[in-house]
């Protein structure tokens, strides 16, 4: 035996050992891992770290929205596919460690090259029958090769039901926020929808809802951070605008607010701030703060007076810092995730009027383009004609 084949073994072993591991936390382990040294956290960001480089290139809309949509969905396959790599090349190091004790076909030549290949059409239960193992160690190394193989295709299939099904839930408030707070959702809408006196009690039991929200987000993406990365429908959606708008709107209430309100807005900002915080964490976020101000004086202002204008609070001067304490707490998470994922989160108000996404309609777009095109078609012709004969009032 040569020297470099019990080295082969050990390193053979030990990349198995630390492959089957992480998939074990990544998928199987239903909590957050604080553990640093992990091989999908480095694959994430590295990879991520890459295409958020090359979308940074491109101007934002659309275009880029769409392209950032597909992070989620191919860096879950591509580490899938890093991971059955891994643990072929694994098993083709143990071979070779083992002394290639295989049978090959006529004209095959043995050596690395021919335990990748066994090890290759054994993970993936080929059962070709022109390679086999020849010793009863090689044919035990085989068999659970074989075993893996079909239990990581297993837990490959059942991992993405859940997966998606998670994803799904989450977007189903975040696609309700749409007629309650706008598109892109912002706490001065949601504040002004609710602000008729009896819709005081259907924002309380909304900030349950979102309560619960929160929770699951939190609970799901901390056991599956991959679904950070994860994009809305609608490009001017996203889980942390909803999640940074629903604690905009349990901080004011929690400052000015009075009532039943008020204590489910503090329930509702406890676990959301709970979840912004962790979140940051895993995705490695450390808090910053935002180089513009979300909600200047004069929008604080008009908040006030729409709290008062509900019945929702006695506002005064006096709860000014109490919410500058509230905003403290969230605004660095939001904002350094923010940065992080390039998702935007918009001010406490709409910068400017917007319509909502259920008013909308990709043809209704479509419609406004051809019709916006055709009419500057028809001025520029105008102008033409004006230009050859100014007497001409045609294009009046």
């Amino acid at each position: 035996m040569t020297p470099d084949r019990p080295i082969a073994l050990i390193a053979g072993v030990l990349i198995l050992l630390f492959i089957l591991w992480d998939v074990f936390e990544t998928i199987i382990l239903p909590r957050r891992v604080t553990r640093m040294v992990r091989f999908a956290r480095y694959y994430y960001r590295g990879s991520w770290r890459v295409w958020r480089k090359i979308a940074r290139v491109m101007s934002a809309g659309n275009r880029r929205e769409s392209f950032l949509g597909y992070f989620g969905p191919l860096s879950l396959l591509g580490l899938f596919l890093v991971w059955a790599a891994a643990l072929i090349f694994g098993f083709a190091l143990v071979h070779y460690g083992a002394g290639s004790a295989i049978n090959l076909a006529p004209n095959e030549h043995s050596g690395f090259r021919a335990d990748l290949y066994l090890s290759g059409t054994t993970f993936f239960t080929l059962g070709l029958g022109d390679v086999t193992p020849r010793t009863e160690l090689a044919r035990l190394i085989t068999v659970l090769e074989a075993g893996l193989g079909f239990g990581f295709l297993a837990i490959v299939i059942s991992y993405l039901p859940v997966l998606y099904g998670a994803f799904s839930r989450r977007e189903v408030n975040i696609s309700l926020l749409d007629a309650r707070a706008g598109s892109p959702p912002a706490a001065s809408e949601l504040l002004r929808r609710h602000s008729e006196p009896h819709t005081v009690t259907a924002l309380q039991d909304y900030l349950r809802d979102w309560e619960i929200w929160a929770a699951e987000l939190m609970e799901s993406h901390l056991s599956y951070p991959v679904l950070c990365y994860f994009r809305s429908q609608h490009n001017n959606q996203s889980w942390l605008a909803a999640l940074a708008t629903i604690l905009d709107t349990s901080a004011l209430l929690v400052a000015y607010g009075q009532g039943p309100v008020r204590w489910q807005a503090k329930l509702t900002f406890a676990i959301s701030r709970h979840a912004i915080v962790d979140l940051s964490q895993v995705l490695n976020s450390p808090p910053k703060n935002g180089a513009h101000e979300r909600l200047p004086a004069e929008e604080l202002q008009k908040l006030r007076e729409l709290l008062i204008a509900a019945g929702l609070s006695k506002c005064s001067h006096q709860e000014d810092q109490h919410l500058g304490h509230l905003r403290q707490m969230y605004e660095p998470y939001i904002i350094a995730l923010s940065e992080r994922l390039l998702m935007p989160v918009g001010a406490w108000t709409p910068e400017k009027a917007t319509r909502d996404n259920w008013r909308t309609s990709a043809w209704a777009r479509i419609s406004a383009d051809a019709a916006a095109s055709s009419h500057h078609h028809h001025a520029a012709r105008s102008a033409h004609r004006a230009a050859l004969d100014p007497d001409d009032e045609e294009h009046f």
